[in-house]
């Protein structure tokens, strides 16, 4: 942080301002949450004041800043915009009004997205473990914020806020890339007039699990993203810090979902990057069949969402969230298996295909790095 500017206690910079309301029974509540490391506010569905209950909520008003109780340690912060007015907060998202003499509001959530922020947030959210950390209010002045001059403090948060449009557009111009590409693999599965229904169990086979967990060994475990988002690298994890006895181990080609959250596009072929990892007995993992089906084929087939609603009917459970596909029905599903022509000549596309894709990755990879370290530069006094 800059040694140039004047450390200003948040003590003195924040006001807090509470709007109980009365809950009535019939009335509607449209509550907020919000979102770690300054990432902003989402909006929950609208409730009766019965199914709120006793519950306090507050009003929210456009300029309020929060800070959000249970996880302010981990950058839980937000300012009320103008769509946000009006809606509800709980206890736990106690609003605050910035001293604008001093503060411009915007220059403060920015503060709060520095590691630096987060940092300082974190030493007054007393808990012994990172879910147990509740934010203590009366400790607030112990947060010293640096503040330039208001001048300064708005061209900072202009040059931040043209930034983060650019990479929004950034974004928005990378993932139409993705999704033309995903409408060329798919278009070639459907040019394919020649395609024969087989159930999946003539071209897949269900692995068993087959590591047995030792509590005092590391094991690295892959996920799979909903929305055919694709398999990723999970985290490293002791046996201790998991119940599982067995698990089963994954390898390229390989294919996995889990039962929980496949009737939502949570499917896909494991990459080069996963083999060897694991995954728990809630991932169905199956040995592709290569002289019936490619595992591109299914691995883009899957990735389709007009596909899913069909998984979601054979998922069981009354509740939406608590859908599983079943190894068993799974197996039963009738997949459109095209020609080998079509086959091969997918795989030879995506091959010709993957240094954009690795582009696009890596693309990725930095667009997530330059906010970071606009913000680290703004708050270093160098921007």
């Amino acid at each position: 942080m800059s040694t140039q500017w004047p450390q200003v206690s948040l003590g003195d910079i924040l006001r807090l301002q509470r709007r109980p309301v009365k809950v009535q029974p019939d009335a509607k509540y449209q509550e907020i949450g919000i979102y770690c490391f300054g990432r902003g506010i989402f909006h929950k569905e609208p409730r009766t004041g019965l199914e709120v209950g006793d519950k306090d909520l507050f009003l929210l008003k456009e300029g309020d800043f929060i800070l959000q109780v249970t996880f302010a340690w981990e950058g839980a912060v937000a300012l009320v915009s103008a769509a946000d007015d009006g809606l509800y907060g709980s206890t736990r998202y106690p609003t605050f009004r910035v001293d604008d003499r001093q503060c411009v509001p915007e220059f403060l959530l920015n503060y709060f997205r520095t590691d630096s922020g987060i940092h300082q947030l974190g030493r007054i959210c007393p808990g012994s473990a990172g879910r147990n950390r509740v934010l203590n209010l009366k400790r607030l002045p112990e947060v010293f914020v640096p503040l330039p001059s208001l001048s300064e403090q708005q061209r900072i948060v202009a040059l931040i806020r043209e930034t983060a449009i650019q990479i929004e557009e950034a974004r928005r111009l990378r993932q139409e890339a993705i999704n033309e590409l995903a409408l060329l693999y798919r278009s070639i599965l459907l040019s394919d007039n020649a395609t024969q229904k087989m159930p999946m169990n003539e071209l897949v086979i269900l692995k068993e699990p087959d590591v047995v967990v030792d509590a005092q060994q590391t094991y690295h475990f892959a996920g799979v993203y909903s929305f055919g988002r694709g398999v990723f690298r999970g985290q490293a994890k002791t046996g201790m810090e998991f119940s599982y006895p067995r698990l089963t181990r994954i390898e390229a080609g390989n294919f996995v979902y889990p039962k929980l959250m496949a009737w939502e596009g949570a499917l896909g072929v494991v990459p080069a990057d996963c083999d060897g990892l694991v995954v728990s007995t809630e991932f169905p993992v199956f040995e592709v069949i290569e002289d019936r089906v490619l595992p591109e084929v299914l691995d883009v087939y899957f990735r389709n969402p007009a596909v899913w609603p069909a998984l979601s009917g054979a998922s069981t459970g009354t509740n939406v969230r608590r859908r599983r596909l079943n190894p068993a029905d799974f197996l039963r599903y009738e997949f459109p298996v095209p020609s080998r022509f079509v086959q091969l000549k997918l795989r030879r596309v995506l091959a010709e295909t993957e240094p954009v894709r690795t582009l696009q990755a890596r693309t990725a990879e930095e667009l997530e790095s330059v906010l970071p370290s606009v913000l680290s530069r703004a708050f270093e006094g160098v921007l």
